[in-house]
């Protein structure tokens, strides 16, 4: 009866047969450089900033709200790196934004007066590093609303485990040392005052601790085990609460409220249903006040506190059907709001909506370039693992054809802990729109379905949380959706361990695998993570295992799929950025010499101006053509044949022979903090 209705409800998926997929959608549409994302209203509500194109790199641009897109003028030069992000001041004289070079993840903070004349010989405002940062990673934690040239930030260049507590001043560049970080704290909370009240400490047993700051110290006023959430969130409108999201005794993570002067805790909410975890909590800047909650399960749920906030996001929605809608930026006064409108078939319409005057206008879409009636739907499915476990997970079919016999890619999702959710998503479209299905799980050890579902996937690295891909595998063969010899599997970070580990752990079920910035030995991976990841040092150990310990230590080597590269079979890709401090070079190179060495068909594509990912479109298409190609020839999916000169180019220059891989001569690089 289950297959029956399954297969009933996949009719509904495909709507009429028809004969043939939609057009090829071009590679360039879904992966090359977005024309235009991320507006932000300024705090005045007279000007809008977004990214856009300038001289071959995102930058930021500014225009009246007022004025036509066409008006805007650019007010950054990133010649190398696109802007990943940006925001405005408090008072909105200054734009800030965070800067790396070449994926090191050692961002600078940057700030541009867009009122200010261009510099010299050049074309837009200068922008100036104002942490300056030397070999250094800056985290931001407060812009207080009472001084708007001030920021708080931390700077790991004492210690590059730990940040020190600065005042930034925005209109100098001055900093001002604040607290020297000796006590392992991960971070520093203000309240709405711009008072510092609390800290967050990681132990040596990866607990976590909240804080008091006092004049002559801290004081302990609450924790949570290293197998528990416990994190602040905002201050009240009188600043004497603290909302706290916890899974603290129970299993689903939820909002609380902590009084920091007695330590005292009061429930404030958890999810009506029962089922996940709270998503996040939402709040109202103007009014210091919680007005919302927002839980994802297979969708967004949000539960409105504020009835007049509730209203419009009502009046929203009747404009804006079959969308999952979100406040991305408002004025001061909040009555100016950008609104983000997506789905799993909408990449992203961006509208200005005018609370008191109830207009809505639309701004611009995201990628406009891709057609939106080629897309596939994304849906929500169930089934149980190897152990009964229940798993959910998302299925995209090709649109066009019938759902039966089909190559699938397993697309499992990095973290490990961390979740997918329904919506737009560049690479499934385009694996769907090249013939096969997507099958994306959030296996255990995802967030957002509870402690119990998290902790199941303690020590289960290549084991039950593979075995949780491998059910998704044979449920959709069960039901007839997937051809079992075309079954491909590929994802990014620990997508990237989960492809290696599909490919050497279960080689009979792949018969191609694309590993991008996946690591290959969990011991060499675990020696060798960033200095300011310290905090979470820990807690890696907890979840994945101790490598210090002998039980640990041999647990790790049999889920490291290096250690079973005799086996591997399937065609493998590997695709790693040169200066990724998460997943070293290494972690590439030698699965890449083991597999050739076991005479494995593999590539291997290295950017040598990339990090943890790509981020510079150019990279991304040539990764991109060379995927398309790759899984082609393995599960004979779609291919668009013609391939532009600079991506031809650039995919050139960044592959590599792996003949010519050399490992050097240790087998273990030295521990980066012990």
């Amino acid at each position: 009866m289950r297959a029956m209705l399954f297969a009933l409800l996949l009719c509904g998926f495909c709507g009429s047969v028809t004969a043939a997929l939609p057009p090829i959608i071009d590679r360039n549409a879904l992966f090359g450089e977005i024309q235009i994302e991320n507006a932000a209203i300024s705090p005045d509500g007279k000007y809008l900033a977004f990214l856009r194109p300038y001289k071959g790199a995102r930058n930021i641009w500014i225009k009246r709200v007022d004025e036509a897109f066409s008006a805007a003028r650019p007010v950054s030069a990133e010649t190398q790196r696109p802007i990943p992000g940006y925001f405005w001041s408090r008072d909105g004289k200054y734009i800030l934004y965070v800067q790396d070079q070449g994926g090191d993840e050692n961002f600078n903070v940057y700030a541009i007066d867009p009122a200010a004349a261009p510099a010299a010989g050049a074309e837009v405002p200068m922008a100036r590093n104002i942490s300056d940062a030397r070999g250094a990673r800056t985290e931001i934690f407060a812009l207080p609303k009472g001084d708007p040239d001030i920021m708080y930030i931390g700077l790991n260049d004492r210690d590059k485990a730990w940040h020190d507590l600065y005042r930034l001043r925005i209109s100098s560049g001055e900093k001002t040392l604040i607290r020297t970080n000796t006590d392992r704290i991960a971070s520093w909370i203000f309240d709405n005052s711009g008072e510092l009240r609390l800290a967050l400490r990681t132990t040596d047993t990866g607990d976590t601790e909240i804080l008091r700051v006092d004049a002559d110290g801290f004081t302990p006023i609450y924790s949570c085990s290293v197998l528990e959430e416990c994190a602040t969130s905002e201050f009240n409108h009188s600043n004497d609460r603290v909302y706290l999201v916890t899974n603290k005794g129970t299993d689903l993570i939820g909002l609380d409220q902590l009084d920091p002067a007695t330590g005292a805790v009061s429930a404030v909410e958890s999810d009506p249903k029962r089922r996940v975890d709270l998503g996040r909590p939402l709040f109202s800047e103007l009014k210091e006040t919680l007005v919302a909650t927002v839980y994802v399960e297979d969708r967004q749920r949000i539960y409105w506190r504020d009835k007049s906030l509730e209203a419009d996001y009502k009046w929203l929605q009747a404009r804006l059907p079959g969308r999952e809608l979100s406040f991305a930026s408002h004025s001061r006064d909040e009555n100016l709001w950008i609104v983000q409108a997506r789905s799993d078939t909408e990449p992203g319409e961006s509208y200005l909506f005018n609370r008191s005057a109830k207009t809505l206008a639309l701004q611009f879409r995201i990628r406009e370039d891709v057609p939106r009636a080629a897309l596939a739907s994304m849906h929500s499915i169930h089934y149980r693992s190897i152990d009964g476990l229940n798993i959910s997970a998302y299925l995209t079919l090709p649109k066009g054809i019938a759902a039966t016999a089909l190559p699938v890619m397993v697309f499992p999702h990095g973290g490990p802990w961390a979740r997918d959710r329904w919506g737009y998503q560049s690479f499934p479209q385009f694996f769907a729109n090249r013939g096969y299905a997507v099958l994306q799980p959030n296996f255990r050890g995802s967030t957002g379905y509870g402690k119990t579902f998290l902790n199941a996937g303690n020590g289960q690295w290549g084991r039950r949380m593979q075995d949780d891909l491998t059910a998704g595998v044979k449920y959709l063969i069960a039901q007839g959706i997937v051809d079992p010899k075309r079954v491909g599997i590929a994802g990014g970070s620990y997508g990237g361990y989960a492809t290696l580990a599909g490919a050497a752990f279960t080689p009979e079920l792949y018969a191609a695998a694309v590993s991008i910035v996946g690591p290959s030995n969990l011991i060499t991976l675990l020696k060798s993570i960033p200095p300011y990841w310290e905090a979470g040092r820990r807690i890696m150990y907890t979840r994945m295992a101790d490598p210090g310990t002998p039980q640990g230590r041999a647990l790790l080597e049999a889920e490291s799929p290096l250690n079973a590269a005799m086996n591997i079979v399937t065609p493998l890709m590997v695709v790693q950025g040169a200066n990724d401090p998460r997943v070293n070079k290494r972690e590439s190179d030698q699965i890449v010499v083991a597999a050739r060495d076991h005479n494995v068909p593999v590539e291997y594509l290295v950017a040598p101006d990339e990090g943890h990912g790509f981020a510079r479109p150019i990279n991304n298409l040539a990764m991109i053509t060379e995927i398309e190609r790759f899984l082609a020839t393995h599960l004979d999916g779609r291919v668009q044949t013609d391939v532009p000169e600079d991506v031809a180019a650039r995919l050139k220059e960044i592959t590599v022979d792996p003949k010519s891989v050399v490992l050097a001569a240790s087998a273990e690089p030295p521990d980066a903090t012990h």
